[in-house]
Formats: structure tokens, C-alpha cells, sequence
């Protein structure tokens, strides 16, 4: 075997694992091997929220100032222990009919995908065969907008939602913004979900316009925060909790506390810098996986 490759045992499954010392994150210096190592010592709380889920992937196979690419086919060298769905691919840019997606319901399956440099991993709303269970907000800072902007958002939105008996739980992007995850129902359709999600958006705006915008054009962003309700369309995907983001330094996908966001609102805490790979395992150390409630079925969404 080549020096620069590693034979190991994942639960049972032999991985061959490669070039290690590869530095993906060249401002940290933070290698391949780590991204393996992160990936699986964050695994017992970020695959409950990847199982039966259709996993796109971003990968960086040069690194994060390197090209990178989209995918969502499984690879040509798959192993065949990996589960892979077929599914419907209606609107594809490459005409496709059906997509073979990889799901990564265990240990193996996520080093497999981190040695193939898959940085980021993004989940739909819904698992396979199903409606959707989760409802997602993106919070989007418009410069000069920051962080703080998203956590007085965040609070708002909590507020509202809580009002009609659905919880949200925050999380970090990664990179500049915020997202709301709600556990829900499970028995209505994306487009019901979005819709409800749009109706919620515009309210908000209407009542805190100089701080809120529901519309998609970006000349209306500026100064503001963008309330993407159109993250529950049926194709679109978000970042995964506890997954990487291609920064200049390792940042993650980060769960938060309602105190943290309330901090962040009054200009204290969560700091603009993202958090990164290390202080993400000890915060799960500290709190679990703040996001297990999303583990769970909650409310539908009241109709109109």
C-alpha cells in the first residue's frame, strides 16, 4: 500500500483512507486527518439528524481555497455497503429523471465521505418517503447587518412561532448567518410548510420593517435581515447541524442556546466569528446535542 494511505476498521467496514496530512483549511492549517477525526468524534451527535435523509455534499478535494463541487449522485466507486436511495430529481439541470443518493446512517459511511474531502453536508427537510418533519427559517444579515441583527430576529421569530405551539431550536450557518429549526407534524406537505413559513415572514416583516425583509430581491436586503422561508421547498437542502462550512477557518454549523441568541441580541454573545471544530466538540461535551428536540415529531402548523 502506498505510504500516504491508511487501511482501518470503521465499525466493521475496512476503509482505505488517504493523504492525510493534506491541508484542507490552509489559514488554520487544519489537515484532512482532522477533518476525518472531527467528523467522528461528532458522530454520535450529527447522525441522528443525517439518518434517512438524502445527503447532498460539498466537497473541496484541494481544500477550502481550491475548487470545489456539488454533489448528490452517489460516486462511481461507492462501496457497496453504503446505502444509497433512488429518488425523483424533478427539475434537474442535468435532465435527470432520478438521482442515487447517498445516506449516511452510520459511522462508516460518514469517514468514507470525509476521506473524499465532503466538507459540508446538506439534509432536506424530509426523510425519505416522507412528508416534510422539519421546518427551517434562514436568517440572512444584509451588510451593514450582522449576527446581532440575526439573534434579534431569532427572538422575534421564536416569539411568533411559540404563539401558534411550534419550539424552535437556533443554530449557527457557519458563516455569516442564523437558522431556526422546528420540530413539526410530518403529515403536510412542503408546499403547506412553506407557505406557513412565508406567512409568518411577512407578518414579521410588517410589523418590524426597518429590521426585516420576506422578499427575495436583494436590493430590498441591505441594512436587514432576509427571512428565507423558502428553505422548506421540496429541493432545497440546509446545512446540517454539527457540519463543517468551507471558512478560512474550520467553522461549524453550531447549535446555540435561546441564552446565547439573547446575548447575541444585546451585543454580547454569540460573537460574529464563527465556532470552529474543537470548541463545537467541547460545547457538546457541555451541552449534549441541543438539537435532540428535532429528533422528534412536534405539532402540525396551523392552517390558515
Amino acid at each position: 500500500m502506498p505510504a500516504d494511505r491508511l487501511r482501518v476498521e470503521v465499525d466493521g467496514r475496512t476503509l482505505e483512507l488517504s493523504n492525510l496530512d493534506k491541508v484542507l483549511y490552509p489559514s488554520a492549517g487544519f489537515t484532512k486527518g482532522e477533518v476525518i477525526d472531527y467528523y467522528t468524534r461528532i458522530a454520535p451527535v450529527l447522525l441522528p439528524h443525517l439518518t434517512d435523509r438524502a445527503l447532498t455534499r460539498i466537497r473541496f478535494p484541494n481544500g477550502v481555497e481550491g475548487n470545489s463541487f456539488f454533489e448528490k449522485n452517489a460516486p462511481a466507486a461507492t462501496p457497496d455497503w453504503v446505502r444509497v436511495e433512488t429518488l425523483p430529481a424533478p427539475g434537474s439541470t442535468k435532465g435527470r429523471e432520478t438521482i442515487d443518493y447517498v445516506v449516511a446512517d452510520d459511522l462508516p459511511t460518514l469517514v468514507w465521505l470525509a476521506n473524499l474531502a465532503a466538507l459540508e453536508l446538506h439534509t432536506p427537510q424530509w426523510k425519505i418517503g416522507e412528508h416534510p418533519d422539519l421546518m427551517v427559517v434562514d436568517l440572512d444579515p444584509g451588510s451593514p447587518a450582522t449576527l446581532r441583527q440575526c439573534c434579534q430576529v431569532a427572538l422575534l421569530l421564536r416569539d411568533r412561532l411559540a404563539a401558534d405551539g411550534v419550539d424552535a431550536y437556533p443554530k449557527t450557518s457557519g458563516k455569516k448567518g442564523m437558522q431556526l429549526c422546528c420540530p413539526i407534524a410530518g403529515t403536510q406537505s412542503s408546499d403547506d410548510v412553506s407557505a406557513y413559513a412565508r406567512r409568518i415572514a411577512q407578518e414579521l416583516e410588517h410589523e418590524h420593517p426597518k429590521l426585516i425583509v420576506s422578499r427575495m430581491a436583494k436590493n430590498l436586503r441591505p441594512g436587514k435581515i432576509f427571512i428565507d422561508w423558502s428553505q422548506n421547498n421540496a429541493a432545497k437542502t440546509t446545512v446540517a447541524p454539527y457540519s463543517l462550512r468551507a471558512q478560512p477557518v474550520p467553522a461549524v454549523s453550531a447549535p446555540l442556546t435561546w441564552d446565547e441568541v439573547a446575548a447575541g441580541a444585546a451585543g454580547r454573545r454569540p460573537s460574529s466569528r464563527p465556532y470552529t471544530a474543537g470548541e463545537v466538540l467541547s460545547r457538546v461535551d457541555e451541552h449534549g446535542d441541543l438539537l435532540a428536540p428535532l429528533l422528534d415529531l412536534g405539532p402540525p402548523l396551523p392552517e390558515r
